[in-house]
Formats: C-alpha cells, structure tokens, sequence
C-alpha cells in the first residue's frame, strides 16, 4: 500500500453511508488523517484515530459549511459523497421533492467544494472528487429529481475544475451506476448484484482523483459502471 496522503488532510462528506465509509477506509491506509462531517453520528461503529468525525454539520447549511472548514487544518482533499436517491416519474414529483433532492445533491456538493477550494488556494493546491451518478450523462425515466440533481453535480465539476486549475487544484467527479450495497440489493432483490459496481472499487478511483499521484486529470466525469 503506498502511502501518498500520509500526513494530508482529507475531507469526506458521507463518510458513514456505504461508498463514502469505503472511501474513508481505503484513504486511511494510504496515510489521510480523515475528517467525515455528519449530522448525526448515532450507531456508528468507533473510528481509528486518523478518522475524524464532528457530528451537527449540515451540509446544506452555508453558515454550518463555511465554518466547518475554517476550523479543520490544511485540507489537501475533498470528496463529497453526501447526498440521498429518489425514485419517481416528473408527473408524480412534487416541487419540495424536487428541491429536496436538489439540496441534498447539489447544494451540498457546491458549499463543500466552494469551501474546500478556498482553503486549498491558500495552501497550494489540492483535490477535489464529487459523486455523480451515471443517469447525470445517460438518463433514464422515472429518476427526474435524482437525475437533475446529479447533472448538477457534474456540470458544477467542470465549471470548477476549469476555475480552480490555476490555483493547483484538480477537480473531477466520478459517476457510479447501481452500487452494491446492502441498501441497494434489498431494494431491488431480483437485480444481477454481480454486475455492481463495489464500493471498494469506486474507492479506488476516488484514491487516485484524490492523490498527488494524479497530475493530470481535471474536469473529468469517471465512469465508474461496472457491468452493469
């Protein structure tokens, strides 16, 4: 295992969801100090100590971001995985769901990559990863809400990373089809489970994105499918 983030300092929203608890784990061996904002921290299993959570962040809450950041040290990396799913044709969306998913996708996404990108111009440089989603490129019916939010996610990622180059930041995004989770596989029990991406394996390409070894790649949507 190489060791490319040892003593960095790695943002991780949705760290305890089923990729981001992945991505937390696969950059902790790499050496990340790890910091996971989340709401609320009930139930969740004990942290080693280079995994860092504050519970009461509210992703959607520019205040809450903006002073989340502030008080963490230099940050070389963000990875935003926070974010929620929801299955429903327009005709049968209301506008608060719409806006709900927007919030929860998109807006959280842009507050952390905002604050991430203005502590990362004053300490030369960083990574940015956000979480797409395949329907954001390739989309399907039934998604609406979920579909737009995510297309949000990966326009906002090229615009950034066309913005943030200058200053040594590289931002890409990567975009999983259906993740094997537990979540997942109880809701759709007849799918091919198999044909899943894992979450380790989409870890392994957010581990890249996020590392100095990566010297090229920005403004990149990573298809992440598997064979699905």
């Amino acid at each position: 295992m190489s060791a490319d983030l040892e003593g960095k300092h790695v943002v991780v929203t949705g760290g305890h969801g089923g990729l981001g608890r992945a991505i937390v784990h696969r950059l902790a061996r790499e050496g990340a100090t790890c910091h996971v904002p989340v709401r609320r921290a009930d139930g969740a299993p004990a942290d080693p100590p280079n995994i860092r959570t504050t519970a009461g962040v509210d992703l959607a809450d520019e205040d809450a971001v903006r002073a989340y950041y502030a008080d963490l040290p230099p940050v070389f990396a963000s990875i935003h995985a926070a974010g929620g799913f929801a299955m429903k044709a327009a005709v049968d969306t209301s506008l608060d769901e719409f806006e709900a998913m927007h919030r929860k996708n998109a807006v959280t996404c842009f507050l952390c990559c905002r604050e991430a990108i203005r502590t990362m111009q004053t300490s030369g440089g960083g990574r940015v990863v956000n979480v797409a989603a395949r329907p954001a490129v390739a989309p399907v019916g039934g998604l609406v809400a979920y579909t737009a939010s995510k297309a949000a996610v990966a326009s906002m990622t090229q615009t950034l990373a066309h913005e943030a180059r200058g200053d040594g930041i590289l931002v890409n995004a990567v975009l999983p089809s259906i993740i094997d989770t537990p979540n997942n596989r109880s809701a759709m029990p007849q799918a091919d489970h198999a044909a899943w991406p894992k979450p380790e394996q989409i870890a392994e390409a957010v581990a890249f994105l996020a590392s100095p070894r990566n010297e090229l790649t920005w403004g990149a949507l990573v298809p992440v499918y598997g064979d699905s």
